[in-house]
C-alpha cells in the first residue's frame, strides 16, 4: 500500500509507457529440473559436480537421475515441468534414448523441454541424422565435452526454454482474454459483468503458476455527475461492500488514493501487490477494478494482457448500456401506449402497472428465469392495445353490449396482435403475444383462437389471471368494482376452466403481496 503520493509516484508501473528500451523481464524461479539420463553412474556425479554452482536467472539446478530411459519416461510423465534432458543414446538398447525422444515430442506432446543428446558412441548414432530426424536440440559427444562446454550447453538450453514458456504463457494468457471476453460479452447485467470480469482478472494474473489465486477485490463505476464511487461487485474481504467505496470501512485511504491516481493518469497501473484497472466507458462514466495481494505474481506480459483485457471489456460495459438505454426506450414507450389506452377506454392508468406486477409476481412464483419475468413485466402492459382498434360507441358503452358488438369488442385481440406481431424485438414478440392470447381459457373456450390449456403461451395464461383480477376489482363504465372477497371466489371458483390451476395456486401463495400492490397503486 502506498503512503503518499510520492511513494504511488515511485511504485507506479504505467501501463501505456514505451517499453521499447526496457530489458525483458521474466520470473523468478527458485530451481530448474536437469534430467539426467544416462546408465553410467559415473556420468550422473561429473554432471552433478560441474554444475554445481549453477544459478541460471536466480534459480539453482534441481537433479534428477534416471538410469534408464524405461525409468526417464516414467519420471517425463509425472513432472511436465522438466526444463532440460541431459541424454545417452544407448542405454537398455542402441536407440534406447532416441526413442525416448520420440515418446517425448510425440506422445506425451512436450515441446517445451530442450534435449541436449550426449553418446559415447557416435557410431550408434551418427550426429546429421540424429539432428535431421529427431527433434533435438544439441547433439554431444561425450569425449568432447568438457566442464565448460557443458556450462555452455546447459545455459543455452535453459534460456531457450525460459523464453519458450514466455511465449506459451502469453498464448494462454491471450487464450484466456479471447474465452473471457466472448463470455463476458454474452452478459447483459452490469452487476454480473462486473463479477466476470473481476473474476477473470484474478484467474488471469494466476495463470503463471497455474493456478486461481484467492485475492480480494472489488469492482467500482464512477460518473461524471456522481463524486462517489458506486461498487458494482466485489469479492473475499470486500464481500461486504455493497454501496459505495467511500462508506465501506474494509477499504484503506491508500487504496482509494491509487483510485484516484489511476482515474487522472487515465490507465490501469500496479501499486505493490496491488493492481487498478481502469476501464473508461463512452456511457456511463469510469469503471475501477481493484485486485489485492496480485503483485508477486506478475510480470510485463501479464500488464500488457490486462491492458488488452481492460480495452475489451470496456467495450463490453458500452455495450450493456447501449442495450439497456434501448430496451429501457422500448418499456417507455410500451408502458406510455398501454396507460394511452386505457384512459381512451376511461380506466386508470393504474390498471396496468397493477397488471404488471401481479404478472411479475405469478412468474417469479412459478420459477420462470429472470429473462423472461422481465419480458413479462415490461410487454404486459400492452395487453389490451387492441382496443385503439375499437369504436368509442362499443369500448365506452355504459351498460352491457350486444352479442354484435361483443363480437366486435373481441377483436382486438387479433388487432392488437396485428399492431405487434411486425417487430424482431423479443419484448415486442412477447407483448403480441400477450395481447393475442390473454382472454384464451384453460378449458379452450376463450378467444380468437380457442387455445386449450398449455397450447396457451405462459404470458398469455399469467397475464389472463392478472388481468382478469384488476378488471373485476376495478370500476368501470359499465360495472361497478367487486369486493375482493368475491373476486377472490371467481379466481377458485375458475380454476381449471378459465385458468390455469398451477397459476390460480401461486396466485393465492402470494395472495398477501399481490394485495400489497392494489394498495400501493390504488385508483
Amino acid at each position: 500500500m502506498v503512503a503518499d503520493n510520492k511513494d504511488f509516484d515511485d511504485e507506479l508501473l504505467f501501463a501505456e509507457e514505451d517499453s521499447s528500451a526496457e530489458v525483458q523481464e521474466y520470473p523468478e524461479v527458485s530451481k530448474w529440473k536437469l534430467l539426467i539420463v544416462d546408465d553410467e553412474n559415473d556420468v550422473h556425479s561429473t554432471t552433478k559436480l560441474v554444475l554445481s554452482d549453477f544459478i541460471f536467472e536466480g534459480g539453482e539446478i534441481e537433479f534428477i537421475s534416471a538410469y534408464s530411459a524405461e525409468e526417464a519416461e516414467a519420471i517425463l510423465r509425472e513432472n511436465n515441468d522438466i526444463a532440460v534432458i541431459l541424454l545417452d543414446v544407448v542405454m537398455e538398447t542402441n536407440h534406447a534414448g532416441l526413442e525416448l525422444v520420440r515418446k517425448i515430442r510425440e506422445e506425451m506432446q512436450n515441446s517445451a523441454v530442450r534435449i541436449i543428446l550426449r553418446t559415447g558412441q557416435p557410431g550408434q548414432a551418427p550426429e546429421r541424422k540424429v539432428i535431421v530426424e529427431y527433434d533435438i536440440n544439441d547433439y554431444k559427444h561425450k569425449a568432447e565435452l568438457t566442464a565448460q562446454r557443458l556450462f555452455t550447453a546447459v545455459l543455452a538450453a535453459l534460456r531457450s526454454y525460459r523464453d519458450i514458456i514466455v511465449i506459451e504463457k502469453n498464448r494462454a494468457g491471450l487464450k484466456h482474454i479471447i474465452d473471457a471476453s466472448r463470455d463476458l460479452f454474452k452478459q447483459q447485467s452490469i452487476r454480473k459483468l462486473a463479477q466476470g470480469v473481476l473474476t477473470q482478472v484474478i484467474s488471469l494474473m494466476g495463470l503463471r503458476d497455474s493456478m486461481y489465486m484467492r485475492s480480494d477485490g472489488l469492482a467500482v463505476s464512477s460518473s461524471e455527475d456522481c463524486n462517489k464511487m458506486r461498487i458494482i461487485a466485489s469479492t473475499g474481504k470486500y464481500a461486504v461492500c455493497d454501496s459505495y467505496a467511500e462508506d465501506c470501512k474494509v477499504l484503506t485511504p491508500d487504496a482509494m488514493e491509487m483510485f484516484k491516481q489511476v482515474q487522472e493518469i487515465g490507465h490501469g497501473a500496479f501499486v505493490g501487490d496491488s493492481y487498478v484497472g481502469y476501464l473508461p466507458t463512452m456511457q456511463c462514466g469510469t469503471h475501477l477494478l481493484y485486485v489485492e495481494g496480485c503483485g508477486a505474481f506478475r510480470n510485463e506480459q501479464d500488464e500488457d494482457l490486462l491492458r488488452i483485457f481492460s480495452n475489451n471489456v470496456g467495450v463490453a460495459f458500452d455495450n450493456i448500456y447501449l442495450n439497456r438505454e434501448i430496451l429501457d426506450t422500448q418499456k417507455e414507450i410500451i408502458r406510455m401506449l398501454g396507460e394511452v389506452v386505457e384512459n381512451r377506454s376511461k380506466e386508470t392508468a393504474y390498471h396496468v402497472v397493477r397488471v404488471s406486477e401481479i404478472s411479475r409476481i405469478l412468474a417469479c412464483a412459478i420459477g420462470l428465469d429472470e429473462a423472461c419475468v422481465d419480458e413479462i413485466y415490461y410487454s404486459s402492459p400492452m395487453h389490451d392495445v387492441g382496443k385503439i382498434g375499437i369504436p368509442d360507441s362499443i369500448l365506452l358503452k355504459p351498460g352491457s353490449l350486444t352479442e354484435e358488438e361483443f363480437e366486435l369488442m373481441k377483436t382486438h385481440a387479433e388487432i392488437g396482435r396485428n399492431i405487434l406481431a411486425g417487430s424482431r424485438k423479443s419484448l415486442l414478440k412477447t407483448a403480441a403475444v400477450i395481447a393475442h392470447q390473454h382472454h384464451e381459457r384453460w378449458d379452450g373456450k376463450g378467444y380468437p383462437q380457442g387455445l386449450k390449456g398449455e397450447e396457451i403461451d405462459i404470458a398469455g395464461r399469467i397475464v389472463c389471471v392478472a388481468d382478469i383480477y384488476d378488471a373485476i376489482c376495478s370500476k368501470r363504465v359499465y360495472k361497478e368494482a367487486w369486493s375482493i372477497d368475491k373476486a377472490l371466489d371467481h379466481i377458485k371458483e375458475n380454476r381449471g376452466t378459465i385458468f390455469d390451476p398451477k397459476l390460480v395456486d401461486a396466485f393465492f401463495e402470494n395472495l398477501d403481496e399481490i394485495r400489497e400492490v392494489q394498495k400501493r397503486y390504488p385508483d
